[in-house]
């Protein structure tokens, strides 16, 4: 069954989830999934601009399932252009599958009086009627007075008959879908700082986090997604980004104490990782070649890492930061494949 066959995204029951699911083979780790307590059917591989992908491969990875889309049109803008003729053909006002299609877009602008301006580059250059998650970007230590600056005009963006759907229906015109949907669905934030994000995870002004996650930092684990209940409706949706990237190093490099016959994680293994974690939705990549986007759905359908898989990812992520030595490791706990 091709996505194009179910009905809209906001209208999606849970059984017809379950027959999205059946384009994918039966695992403990479901290609899609509803994210947080929006009505938002995600993919659970989502695709963003940092690799500047072409538009041509950004289609093949909708073609093979991908819903999930990031686009920035501030910071680092010319990578992500690469993307925007897809993004246009998906999401556009013309297009007759946007409901089945998840478009998030960042401002790093952190200032509430910008971002109408942020929005009209967006909604002009990708020639949209509305952005599902409109996100801010990038806050680390000391932001938590900026953030709760930008959040307070949450409930002015988000929906319909909202202050800035009026303002941009002036700016631009009126159509059916920005009526029925507003400018922005959905509020998230995308967080350097753990402590910050696990601050403002349930409130009501937001709606999604994203957070850097992988096996080298893994104290979102603990602070933000071990504290979530994954069976509670009104959990906020959660979105992992750095899967593959240490903060000086990428993680594919081995470290240079395992012995060589030691398992080495691939790239997709390193999403993998992030999706095995409890309450992770979506984890962002940034392919840029069809055979990436291949090797990362064929790995998904494997299912989760075992609970030894994992702690030996974990010790790998040490070894990677060098806060582990390999004669601290007991033979038994090494994986050799």
């Amino acid at each position: 069954m091709l996505i194009d066959d179910l009905a809209p995204q906001s209208s999606i029951p849970s059984e017809q989830l379950d027959l999205l699911n059946a384009r994918f083979p039966a695992s403990d780790l479901p290609f899609y999934r509803k994210l947080g307590r929006t009505d938002l059917i995600v993919s659970c591989l989502g695709l963003g601009g940092g690799g500047q992908i072409s538009s041509e491969n950004t289609l093949y990875a909708f073609e093979q399932g991908v819903n999930y889309f990031f686009y920035s049109s501030d910071l680092h803008h010319y990578v992500y252009s690469s993307m925007s003729k897809a993004l246009q053909k998906l999401c556009g006002r013309n297009s007759s599958i946007r409901e089945q299609v998840v478009l998030a877009t960042v401002t790093y602008m952190r200032r509430p009086e910008m971002v109408m301006a942020a929005l009209f580059d967006q909604f002009i250059e990708l020639k949209v009627d509305y952005v599902d998650i409109f996100f801010w970007g990038w806050f680390g230590s000391g932001d938590d007075a900026i953030l709760e600056n930008c959040l307070q005009i949450s409930p002015d963006l988000r929906g319909p008959d909202s202050v800035y759907q009026r303002l941009m229906e002036q700016m631009i015109d009126t159509s059916d879908r920005l009526k029925k949907m507003g400018v922005v669905r959905y509020i998230g934030a995308s967080f350097h700082d753990v402590t910050l994000a696990r601050k403002w995870a349930n409130s009501p002004l937001l709606d999604v986090v994203m957070v850097r996650h992988n096996i080298a930092h893994r104290s979102a684990q603990s602070r933000i997604f071990n504290q979530l209940d994954v069976k509670n409706p009104q959990r906020p949706g959660v979105i992992t980004f750095k899967s593959t990237a240490s903060q000086n190093s990428v993680l594919w490099n081995v470290p240079h104490q395992l012995p060589p016959v030691c398992w080495k994680p691939s790239v997709p293994d390193l999403y993998r990782y992030s999706l095995s974690q409890n309450c992770v939705d979506v984890c962002l990549t940034g392919w840029r070649y069809r055979e990436e986007i291949d090797a990362a759905i064929s790995s998904i359908q494997q299912g989760k890492f075992s609970p030894e898989e994992l702690d030996y990812l974990n010790l790998y992520g040490d070894l990677h930061r060098q806060k582990l030595k390999i004669q601290d490791i007991l033979p038994e706990q090494l994986i050799y494949r």
